[in-house]
């Protein structure tokens, strides 16, 4: 053996090996005889990366923690498969392509037109795709490539249309003018998880509309109060109680206003001076309280973010600048009875940090609160016939553990966000990603996976919201809507491992469309993995400069080291503190490991015989082996439990300490000695703590356990296949 592993040599080809291996395939494994073909089926999809460009640390450590499983249940016997695939991530991959069109050729993409720019943006994605793949293989992950698929590919627009067109026909998709959230600089709307929220003071103002009118209201957006069109109060606060019901005319910074009080539990006696002024135009709360009412909608802000022409001599004016103006006239007629600062939580879009206005516009959306018939179910508690909704399936699943969430406190966040969920919109105003499956004639709407044959339709110009496609993930990717061998099998997949920041924006969701376009779970369990921060414990940005490139990682101290270090010391939905010293330390148990096996490969007895060795072993021996299977029974079960932590941390401390330092220090007199009976039996004994380790070292650290047992030829196939 040489006298260090070189992971730089040696990585890609044992990746290579593998490949070529075909383990990565349960198909392959059940023909060379590693799996049984009716073994318990494990399965798994890669949550895909976005196509935009390279992979970060938050992504290694999925990749860690799924390769973790995936390497497990292989080597248990089952029949694993994961399955490999990329997001086209629509806003963020068209947004990057416009800038840097933009920048290069300071042209739009409406200059390009969006044929030549979905071009453009497709070259793009077919770039990034290659970089993420090289970054995946680089990390180790044994995925089966023969089945990789892409968010916005061909059999996934056809499981799209498909479930857009059933769900239009039970009537849950509609469209519909409602407050939608809209960002001014994307164009487009947004849900409401894609909304984010910023901590800031702002002003609260109290004032009234004008000095005849008799409630004094509260606001942290004076300039919206030109659109409004009625004044709520708590129907129990008795300050308020004569005025429910009347209507008033006012001039408000020369905006002519009709008022009506109304009466709705929405509103805070608490907040400000307890009554609210309503603009039902740019508020979710508002609008809702206007439809009870019937209240008029009058917009005053436009999707550029400006104000229009209902905004009177406003019209054209930033919100900034018409906020000043509005404060500076309510200052100069004496109406403002109060000024405070007030913690305020900004909206901005998840993408570019702009601030969100809420905007009605015509849209598409999923009905989360309207009742259907079951047409098939094999959710406990709901049968083939019963009356339920998407909301209602999103919660059965999950209260009676059909789904588990991991870690257990994520359960209540997942139910807080169900009950409080409202339509989803579904259409975006981009014009990279799947088409909305609509076309229109005159007053005549289509439906369908396809165009009508007939000449004059146009399709809907809108695209759907990348997360209606990725929701079909679990089970588009295995080949539905066609009912393949692949769903038969696979589905629902054992587990969806992820990060804890997207349990709404995709888990959720998958729950959504699982449950209702096949009555069944998509994942029997949700692992929900952390964020990865610098070491002292901030968020890595390129703003902090504070990132940690895992390929550089990779390429300083091998893949195992890097994998190692994003496990141990991290629990289930716990943020992991990282640093290149981290790292580092855990290349020198990868070191440790080659040099065990090294020293054991130039300790071996002249003919050696396995069998022959195993009946030379004292009764010390034999109890050592005893207990290193019991230690492997408590290694097997934090696996079982999803604690790879302690599996990683026991068994470092196993190798290192147990065989390392106490049993291979105790057993070189035997070893080196003139009797050749204890030197076989010694080489045994410490050949066999080796195999074990490295078996349960194999799923973390993969490359130089594969090595170290090619070389000292443990075993006739490859470690990754070799029974736990």
């Amino acid at each position: 053996m040489e006298k260090r592993f070189n992971h730089n040599d040696e990585e890609e080809k044992i990746y290579k090996a593998w490949e070529e291996a075909g383990y990565f395939s349960p198909e392959e494994c059940i023909k060379k005889g590693v799996t049984d073909k009716e073994a318990e089926p494990f399965s798994m999809v890669l949550p895909p990366p976005n196509v935009t460009g390279d992979l970060h640390m938050g992504h290694a450590a999925m990749l860690v923690i799924e390769d973790i499983m995936t390497r497990y249940h292989r080597m248990k016997g089952h029949r694993t498969l994961w399955i490999p695939g990329t997001d086209h991530a629509a806003i963020a991959t068209q947004s990057k392509v416009e800038s840097k069109i933009f920048e290069e050729d300071k042209k739009t993409r409406h200059d390009i037109g969006r044929e030549d720019f979905l071009e453009k943006v497709d070259e793009f994605a077919k770039k990034s795709h290659d970089t993420i793949i090289n970054q995946v293989r680089a990390m180790g992950a044994s995925l089966d490539w023969d089945r990789e698929a892409f968010t916005l590919d061909k059999d996934r627009e056809k499981a799209v249309r498909t479930a857009f067109k059933k769900m239009y026909n039970d009537g849950l998709i509609y469209r519909g003018d409602r407050i939608v959230n809209w960002c001014p600089r994307c164009g487009s709307t947004l849900s409401d998880d894609e909304v984010e929220h910023k901590e800031r003071n702002t002003k609260l103002y109290e004032f009234k509309y004008n000095e005849d009118f008799p409630i004094t209201i509260a606001t942290t957006r004076p300039e919206t109060k030109l659109g409004d069109t009625a004044v709520a109060v708590h129907p129990d606060d008795k300050r308020y109680k004569k005025y429910v019901g009347k209507e008033y005319d006012v001039n408000f910074a020369g905006q002519s206003l009709h008022i009506k009080v109304v009466a709705d539990r929405n509103v805070d006696p608490e907040f400000g001076t307890g009554a609210v002024g309503i603009t039902p135009a740019h508020s979710h709360v508002d609008w809702e309280i206007a439809e009870k009412n019937d209240i008029p909608k009058i917009q005053i802000i436009g999707e550029d973010g400006k104000m229009t022409d209902k905004a009177g001599d406003f019209a054209g004016q930033t919100v900034k600048k018409t906020r000043k103006e509005v404060v500076k006239w309510l200052k100069e007629n004496d109406l403002i009875t109060k000024e405070e600062d007030a913690p305020q939580n900004l909206s901005i879009c998840y993408r570019c940090d702009t601030p969100v206005e809420p905007l009605p516009k015509l849209q598409w959306f999923i009905d989360v609160n309207k009742e259907f018939k079951m047409k098939h179910s094999k959710i406990e508690g709901v049968s083939e016939g019963d009356k339920t909704s998407l909301k209602k399936l999103m919660i059965t699943v999950v209260e009676n553990s059909q789904i588990d969430i991991i870690p257990e406190r994520f359960k209540k966040v997942y139910y807080h966000w169900i009950e409080n969920l409202r339509d989803w919109c579904i259409s975006r105003q981009i014009w990279y990603g799947h088409r909305v499956p609509v076309w229109y004639k005159d007053d005549e709407t289509y439906v369908g996976l396809e165009k009508p044959e007939e000449e004059g339709w146009k399709q809907d110009p809108d695209t759907l919201d990348t997360w209606f496609s990725s929701s079909l993930w679990t089970f588009s990717t295995l080949g539905w809507p066609d009912k393949t061998e692949d769903l038969k099998i696979y589905h629902p997949t054992s587990v969806l491992e992820t990060g804890y920041d997207i349990l709404f924006f995709w888990v959720a969701r998958m729950i959504l469309m699982s449950t209702y376009l096949l009555g069944e779970i998509p994942f029997e369990d949700v692992y929900l993995h952390g964020l990865v921060r610098d070491e002292q414990g901030r968020k890595m940005s390129k703003s902090l400069g504070n990132g940690i490139d895992p390929l550089e990682m990779i390429e300083k101290y091998g893949a195992d080291a890097t994998r190692l270090s994003l496990i141990i010391g991290v629990g289930p939905g716990s943020d992991i503190n990282l640093s290149e010293d981290k790292v580092k330390a855990y290349r020198n148990f990868s070191t440790k490991i080659w040099n065990v096996a090294r020293f054991l490969n130039m300790s071996k007895p002249e003919d050696y015989n396995q069998e022959e060795a195993k009946q030379l072993l004292t009764k010390d021996d034999k109890k050592v082996i005893e207990e290193m299977n019991e230690f492997k029974k408590e290694i097997t079960k934090h696996y079982e439990k999803y604690e790879f932590n302690l599996a990683g941390e026991k068994t470092y401390d196993y190798l290192w300490n147990e065989l390392a330092n106490k049993h291979l220090e105790n057993n070189k007199d035997r070893l080196k000695g003139d009797d050749p009976k204890k030197a076989k039996a010694a080489y045994y004994l410490l050949e066999k703590m080796l195999f074990e380790c490295l078996k349960m070292l194999h799923p973390f650290m993969p490359f130089v356990t594969e090595a170290v047992y090619q070389k000292l030829e443990l075993g006739e196939k490859m470690l990754m296949v070799e029974s736990w």
